[in-house]
């Protein structure tokens, strides 16, 4: 009888080729932003990690996670839903189409695992200049996504930010410490709350989570 093979012995996909610095921000982003939105509620056992549709009650999210998908080469549908009576509000919804979700996941998974690796690890001895300075714009991302797709917990003297997810609240905490300023991670109402105090504290977060004008170069 011949040897059955062992896991060794069997064949392992391809492994995706490594992202240059750009595309990790790209990637690394967007799936902050997914990981901003609640999975709808189907009750059919877990939602997927990056499912292929997101919803967004703000209009920049919306054109952020487009641009940024559009960027990285995957085509998306842009849905916009109007309700409400007395009070009108606008729904953006986005999907990826079926021929593209593997592409969409690939990205949205590696992105995140590599860009949650880079900021929650220590900085690594002899790394190079253009590592040092992604991992400060790679915090800016996170935040960037949460302040576009959170949910907004402001108070007078707190900028906050209320999320479901546990580990993008992790990743949010660390990045305001390579942003240089401090954040407060607390428990919430069904939810865990990531703080940065008002005045310089909120003004740097905000200033170092801004849109540049146009994108920088580097490569891994």
């Amino acid at each position: 009888m011949a040897p059955q093979p062992t896991l060794l012995d069997r064949p392992r996909p391809p492994a995706p080729p490594p992202m240059d610095w750009m595309t990790l921000g790209d990637a690394f982003e967007l799936a902050c932003l997914v990981r901003c939105t609640p999975p709808p509620a189907t009750g059919r056992g877990p939602a997927e990690p990056y499912r292929p549709a997101a919803e967004f009650n703000r209009q920049d999210a919306a054109l952020r996670m487009r641009q940024l998908l559009t960027r990285l080469g995957v085509p998306v549908e842009h849905e916009v839903l109007s309700g409400g009576l007395r009070r009108r509000y606008e729904l953006h919804r986005l999907h990826v189409p079926d021929e593209h979700r593997a592409t969409y996941a690939e990205l949205c998974g590696s992105g995140w695992r590599r860009g949650r690796r880079e900021l929650l690890g220590g900085p690594v001895a002899g790394a190079s200049s253009a590592r040092a300075v992604w991992r400060g714009r790679l915090a800016s991302a996170a935040w960037r996504s949460a302040l576009l797709a959170g949910g907004r917990h402001v108070r007078r003297h707190i900028l906050g930010i209320r999320l479901t997810d546990r580990e993008l609240a992790a990743v949010l905490v660390r990045g305001a410490a390579l942003l240089e300023v401090p954040a407060l991670l607390r428990p919430g109402a069904g939810c865990l709350v990531v703080s940065v105090a008002d005045g310089p504290d909120r003004l740097r977060i905000i200033e170092r989570s801004s849109l540049s004008p146009a994108r920088p170069t580097g490569r891994a």
